[in-house]
Parts: C-alpha cells; sequence; structure tokens
C-alpha cells in the first residue's frame, strides 16, 4: 500500500479496489504545467529491453554514474512500477519523496545532488508490498511522474522501464514526446531468446518513432575475480549482430563482474571504487558514446 503521509498519486480511472491511493494531492499541484518541470533537462534517453532480467536497471545506474564522474547532472525517472530495484542498487531505499510548489522533489542520492531518482519504491510503506493495478492506473502515474517531478537543470534524464512493448512504454514515449527525447539505449544479453526479445522492441522504437540510440550486450562473459580473465558462459555477440542487421550503432559489451554486483546489492558507487574493472571500462565507454550523441543533437 502506499504511505499516507507520503505525497499520492491521483488516478483518472475509478476505483477497482485494487491497491488504491488513500489521498489526492494538492489541487495546486495539479495545475502545474508539465513544461515547467522538464524544461531544465537538455536531454532525455529511455533504457529498453523486450525481456526481463536483462540488467536495464544496471545499465540505468551505471550509466548514470559514469556520466556523473564525467561532470553531468543525471535524473533517473524508475517506471518500472512493479518492481523498482534502482533505489537499492543506489543505497536510498527508505527515503522519502517531498513535495515543493513545483510538485514532487525527487530523492538525490548524494550531497553534491548530482544524481536524482524518483520510484515508486519511495510511496510503498513496505518495501514487499506489491503495486496490483490495472494498465489505466499505471499510465496515470507515469503521466504524473513526467509532469509532476522538480527535477532542476540535469544534463541526461534516464528512464528505466519494465520489460515488454505494452501500457507502460506507450504511455512513457507519449507523456514524453513534447519533450524531444534524445532517444532509446537498447538492453540485451547474448542469448538468442533474448536477442529475439530485444528484436521486437526495435519494432516498437520504429511504430513509437522513437529512434535507437544504440544496443548494448549486458552479461556478456565473466570475469574471473581472481585472474581478472573473462570467460563466455553464455554465447557471445548477439548483440553486436543484433545492431549490424538493424542499422543502429553498437554501444558495446559489459561483462559480468562479482564487483559489479556486490556493489549494486550494497548500493556503492562501482565506478568509482573499481576503475581497473573491465565493466568500467566498457560502461565508460557507452557513457562518452551518450554524451557524443547529446552533443551532435544539441549542435
Amino acid at each position: 500500500m502506499l504511505l499516507a503521509n507520503r505525497p499520492q498519486v491521483t488516478t483518472d480511472t475509478p476505483g477497482n479496489g485494487l491497491a488504491q491511493a488513500t489521498c489526492a494531492q494538492p489541487p495546486a499541484m495539479e495545475k502545474v504545467p508539465q513544461r515547467n518541470n522538464l524544461a531544465g533537462v537538455r536531454h532525455i534517453l529511455l533504457v529498453l529491453s523486450g525481456k526481463g532480467g536483462v540488467g536495464k536497471s544496471t545499465i540505468s545506474t551505471q550509466l548514470a554514474l559514469a556520466l556523473r564522474h564525467s561532470g553531468k547532472k543525471v535524473g533517473i525517472l524508475d517506471v518500472d512500477l512493479c518492481g523498482p530495484s534502482i533505489p537499492h542498487m543506489l543505497g536510498v531505499q527508505g527515503s522519502a519523496v517531498h513535495q515543493c510548489d513545483s510538485g514532487w522533489v525527487p530523492v538525490f542520492v548524494d550531497q553534491d545532488r548530482s544524481i536524482s531518482l524518483m520510484s515508486i519504491g519511495f510511496l510503498l510503506e513496505r518495501p514487499d508490498d506489491a503495486v496490483v493495478w490495472r494498465g489505466p492506473k499505471k499510465n496515470a502515474l507515469i503521466k504524473q511522474f513526467v509532469g509532476d517531478v522538480a527535477w532542476g537543470e540535469l544534463d541526461v534524464l534516464l528512464v528505466d522501464t519494465p520489460p515488454g512493448t505494452s501500457d507502460e512504454h506507450i504511455a512513457t514515449v507519449e507523456a514524453l514526446r513534447p519533450y524531444r527525447p534524445l532517444g532509446a539505449l537498447l538492453v540485451t544479453t547474448p542469448q538468442a531468446v533474448s536477442v529475439g526479445d530485444v528484436r521486437r522492441e526495435l519494432t516498437f522504437c520504429r511504430k513509437t518513432g522513437l529512434q535507437v540510440l544504440g544496443i548494448v550486450e549486458n552479461m556478456s562473459g565473466f570475469v574471473c575475480p581472481h585472474c581478472s580473465e573473462c570467460t563466455n558462459i553464455f554465447s557471445k555477440g548477439g548483440g553486436e549482430e543484433l545492431a549490424r542487421h538493424a542499422g543502429v550503432p553498437f554501444l558495446g559489451c559489459v561483462p559480468l563482474d562479482p564487483q559489479l554486483s556486490q556493489s549494486l546489492e550494497e548500493g556503492r558507487d562501482f565506478i568509482q571504487e573499481f576503475p581497473k574493472s573491465s565493466a568500467f571500462s566498457a560502461l565508460a565507454h557507452i557513457a562518452q558514446q551518450v554524451l557524443g550523441r547529446a552533443s551532435q543533437q544539441s549542435s
């Protein structure tokens, strides 16, 4: 259930008895124009995949950290409403979302306020509570997240999405379309099953007019914690082959690294603590390519 003493969501559908929000937001908040809260955001990038478990949230968090270490201010909008894992990955689970005159104030990950985060995970009374909502309620919350979060000045806003190509994705793209998103970053793993699902995500991007910034192959090999040798425990090259056939950029491979997994579990900054990791170099390279595409769009 949603906390009564935290900012509550409003929905545009009649109640159906499933995970109802008990408190409506203040009327003044509903009058805030959406453009005001995204006016200071220079670039918006969606992180997509047709398959679950490929590491979209991992790539989103590590890309945000890599961009921060490049001197950028980054926001993360977590629209994975049924599986909000990013608060845990960034070590801010249990934080509260507050209200200001412009809407909801996101949670800041660090003292410098260089990474801000908005997630439904901050609105749940208990972390194990399930969000049992039908599509219209999810869509209404996504629209509210887009319009009512006071991001301030950001270089990049990353939008972490759930698996698939359905309601949440359509609602997110439609809500963000007036702000001309930079595009989409697609995440896959090397296996053929994952690549096939991501191929459907490419079709989704074409149908919705969303530019594909590139494809990332996650879990591409396993880095031994003792000798640092990378072993391909899965197949390899599926993401690169998909990018070649689709005619979109291939941004790189990110290997499985026990140090990265531990950092995610403990909410630590992998980019800062393990600069010699092969996963670090891959993530830094992806971040630089994203910045390069953003610069091209700005020019």
